[in-house]
């Protein structure tokens, strides 16, 4: 008896000790940089699947299943999360929400009015795209290797040398960003259909011209002035995203005669997607 109680206590404490966090995030981008810290002590899950907006995505019953299963939410401040973050919690009483946008600074997003001149809509609305900025995924960074510690101190310095190590990648990427736009000259305009890329323009001197008009179609005497200020500035190419219709953005590119080049924050690939941005943007200004 005392035998069969002794491996069951065995049993007990060898599979809690090699026990996987379960680790669910909002979106593609988020699985790379918990994965680059987490490594093998975690399982990670998406909700916002591919090809699909933050804005409006709801989660497949498969998904809500991975969520009863959870430990931990990483939310990052995307629009999705409003919504759904208060039923995965009373779904899963369990769950332990951590924001690791925490201690990021947010500043306006960007839109456009008639006249072609960027400014804060009536309501205020943060930008939520603070993984475009190499610099600001370093918080990032050090706010996830901090929820996985809390939740899992004994491998705290295995997530403390992966965070170590995912800096100096980080650092890396940024020094090969700015590389690549060495002779990229000051406030240089790229065009975009949503706003999305404005902490990138931040970073490295860029200026990003949104199509979108309060997160809305422009009609055609805005989009007149949108085409104005476009040629003004001399915009070389259009961003568009593969989660939002490029119509308006092929129209443009028509009566600019430019290129429409897909590409989405969003995207599986974050650090070489960046790279590939910033190479689009080099390239169209010479």
């Amino acid at each position: 008896m005392k035998k069969t109680l002794l491996l069951l206590l065995i049993t007990f404490a060898s599979t809690s000790a090699f026990a996987k966090l379960n680790v669910v995030v909002s979106i593609q981008p988020q699985l790379e940089f918990v994965n680059k810290i987490g490594g093998d002590k975690i399982n990670t899950s998406l909700m916002v699947l591919p090809g699909n907006s933050p804005h409006t995505y709801e989660p497949k019953p498969s998904q809500m299943k991975a969520i009863s299963k959870a430990d931990l939410y990483l939310s990052i401040g995307v629009e999705f999360e409003n919504v759904w973050l208060e039923k995965f919690t009373n779904q899963n009483r369990n769950l332990i929400v951590h924001n690791i946008s925490k201690d990021i600074k947010r500043t306006a997003m960007q839109g456009h009015n008639h006249k072609g001149h960027h400014h804060q809509t009536k309501k205020m609305i943060l930008d939520p795209h603070i993984w475009v900025n190499p610099i600001k995924v370093q918080q990032i960074a050090h706010n996830i290797a901090e929820s996985l510690i809390s939740l899992d101190a004994n491998n705290s310095h295995y997530y403390q040398a992966n965070l170590n190590n995912y800096l100096k990648e980080l650092k890396q990427l940024d020094l090969e960003i700015r590389n690549i736009l060495k002779d990229t000259p000051k406030k240089t305009t790229f065009m975009v259909f949503h706003p999305a890329w404005g902490y990138f323009a931040q970073q490295y001197g860029l200026h990003q011209l949104a199509i979108e008009v309060e997160g809305k179609t422009p009609k055609p005497k805005q989009l007149i002035g949108i085409i104005k200020e476009a040629k003004e500035k001399q915009v070389k190419a259009i961003f568009t995203q593969p989660e939002f219709s490029d119509q308006v953005a092929q129209t443009i590119s028509k009566e600019l005669s430019i290129q429409v080049i897909k590409t989405s924050p969003l995207s599986k690939n974050w650090s070489e997607n960046l790279k590939k941005l910033a190479k689009s943007i080099a390239l169209g200004s010479k």
